[in-house]
């Protein structure tokens, strides 16, 4: 009666069903309540419920009871959700009881009228299994029947108008789950300027390394996405790593945003435009030398890149193309200066 009063559904229109977990973790009906147990107050079947191994007390309720109150053994309560490829669009149209010895085909009809579709469209049906940690949407066998399909009370059956594979985006209902199921919002930001987002990109979580850097490269406007370096980020400290994400060094996204709990996952990247391909530049050593001018207190500061494996005597070399000297036959050399003292001097046959 208290239903009856909040939802208008009227009592003998009411039935309820035992909601409980399956071993997988997802939740279905799985019974209808019986003549016996429609008569327990709350707490008793609050009790049943318990002896049944569920900690709280879960029910469903289905409409329409007087047109189902003859229901047998071979019925089956089966839900139903449609999907649109072109809209990406999934949803709830109802639920059908069914004997489990049909067959799928023998609906179809039914189904294209919820639908709108035209009596005779061709459509295919999925099973919705589970949705974590992995997704498992298997296709239904329309000429077999519910039985064999292995479909029982409370499973979910997705269907749609059968579709060509490169029609859509996501043209099937198991392509649209794994899109969701994948899917990933993530926060660029410039590492010069760390803690303000430049621009948002929503990506999968099983993106390559070349298809986030392509992404990033598109949104940018940059016709060669090698010029980009990524850096991940430290949620603790809310600043980025000191070591920026070599090229191709790490498979996925999943595993770019991936904290040192592997229950938690970072939204936010750092990215850099370089003049050269990233691939180029790690194979040079790139080094910030400051060169003090004869003139006290004028420093000026260069960048300098090298292949692996320089020496000193090549570090300066390239310095002094780069730099104004007071005579042609100057001598340079390099020290390293830690709190205004200096620690080393480097010899120009070291290599660096």
């Amino acid at each position: 009666e208290e239903f009856s009063k909040e939802f208008g559904i009227p009592v003998h229109s009411q039935r309820f069903w035992w909601w409980s977990k399956r071993q997988n973790n997802t939740y279905r009906p799985t019974r209808p309540l019986t003549q016996q147990e429609e008569s327990y107050t709350v707490g008793q079947l609050k009790d049943a419920a318990i002896r049944m191994n569920s900690s709280e007390l879960r029910l469903y309720l289905e409409e329409n009871h007087l047109t189902l109150a003859s229901r047998t053994k071979d019925d089956i309560l089966l839900f139903f959700k449609l999907y649109d490829p072109e809209k990406e669009e999934l949803r709830y149209v109802g639920n059908l009881l069914l004997k489990a010895s049909s067959k799928p085909s023998d609906i179809v009809p039914k189904l294209n009228e919820i639908a709108g579709f035209q009596h005779d469209e061709d459509i295919e049906l999925y099973e919705e299994i589970k949705f974590e940690p992995n997704i498992m949407c298997e296709p239904v066998d329309c000429d077999v029947s519910f039985s064999l399909n292995q479909i029982a009370d409370g499973d979910i059956l997705c269907y749609q108008k059968r579709c060509s594979l490169d029609q859509h985006r996501h043209p099937n209902v198991s392509s649209f789950f794994e899109y969701v199921h994948n899917r990933q919002v993530v926060h660029f930001r410039l590492l010069e300027k760390p803690k303000q987002d430049d621009f948002s990109l929503e990506l999968s979580k099983r993106s390559t390394y070349d298809d986030v850097v392509e992404k990033v490269a598109q949104h940018l406007g940059m016709d060669d996405p090698s010029k980009l370096r990524l850096t991940q980020h430290i949620p603790h400290l809310q600043q980025p790593k000191h070591q920026y994400i070599k090229y191709r060094s790490i498979d996925h996204l999943s595993d770019m945003l991936l904290l040192r709990n592997p229950n938690q996952m970072s939204d936010i990247l750092y990215y850099e435009i370089l003049d050269i391909p990233l691939p180029e530049l790690q194979g040079l050593i790139t080094l910030r030398v400051a060169f003090h001018q004869a003139t006290p207190n004028e420093v000026l500061f260069h960048i300098i890149r090298l292949p692996k494996g320089s020496t000193y005597s090549d570090l300066i070399d390239d310095l002094k193309s780069k730099v104004q000297l007071s005579r042609s036959d100057a001598e340079l050399r390099l020290f390293q200066v830690n709190n205004n003292k200096i620690w080393k001097v480097y010899l120009p046959t070291e290599k660096i």
